[in-house]
């Protein structure tokens, strides 16, 4: 009698890869794809930072050679061209529009007071509003770093029920503080003595530096509170675990 040919096992017929480097490809690819942006990408990430200071290089540099409107018109243009280049390559367009916008309103103070120095007058307010706000947070006892955070990454609010919790975010809260304050008191300074190239200066060099700083401290908060969440949980689950022993104890007998 003829024997039947043995079954042959092809590549289609099974599923799983014999390429151990292939299926760790596709499982990295999938947990990148899982994987929360951090905060420095939800801003832009580096190239965010520093697109965002072209403008004002270019503003300073075509002012102090070419006068105030080509100084306003070439910030603008600049601002643009980084717009259309970031959605060209599609790059994340909240930060490119934010940033367009600002220099916008910037150009647009400059262009009405008539002066280089008003170009940054809307940077200094706003550090002060933000300053503010942030301060008001941490008084209502809802620091703005935990909130933003936690609404961005979609964990909820529950972490300001435990102190140590809102305590870290407070201290990472009151570090941006401390950065709006310091970058209104000394660029209000630097305004009121007219000392425009410093105050390109000050703008510069009181972004990235103090931004690394409090970003430091974010993340420092952001850690200590998920290792609170963990050992809550844990806490959670062992009263539940010795709660369900009790009751089946003291469970009457059927």
């Amino acid at each position: 009698m003829t024997q039947p040919a043995p079954e042959v096992n092809t590549a289609a017929d099974n599923p799983k890869s014999d390429d151990p480097a292939a299926e760790d490809t596709a499982v990295d690819a999938a947990a990148e794809e899982e994987r929360p942006p951090t905060l420095l990408e939800q801003m832009g990430g580096i190239s965010g930072l520093i697109y965002s200071s072209v403008p004002v290089v270019v503003f300073v540099l075509a002012n102090a050679f070419f006068g105030l409107t080509v100084g306003i018109w070439s910030s603008i243009g600049v601002a643009v061209a980084i717009t259309v280049a970031r959605i060209v390559r599609k790059e994340p367009l909240q930060p490119a529009i934010s940033g367009f916008f600002g220099v916008a309103i910037a150009a647009f103070i400059a262009y009405r007071t008539g002066s280089a120095k008003g170009f940054f007058l809307f940077g200094i307010w706003t550090s002060l509003a933000y300053g503010g706000v942030f301060l008001a947070s941490v008084l209502v006892r809802w620091p703005l770093v935990g909130v933003i955070w936690s609404t961005l990454n979609g964990h909820g609010q529950g972490w300001r029920q435990d102190k140590k919790s809102r305590t870290a975010y407070d201290i990472a809260t009151l570090t941006f503080v401390a950065v709006f304050a310091a970058r209104y008191v000394v660029q209000k300074w630097l305004y009121d003595e007219d000392a425009t190239g410093w105050l390109a200066f000050a703008r510069l060099a009181m972004g990235y530096p103090l931004f690394a700083v409090a970003l430091g401290v974010t993340v420092w908060a952001v850690r200590r509170a998920q290792v609170r969440h963990k050992e809550l949980e844990v806490d959670d689950d062992s009263d539940a675990a010795v709660e369900a022993r009790l009751r089946e104890k003291y469970a009457d007998p059927a």
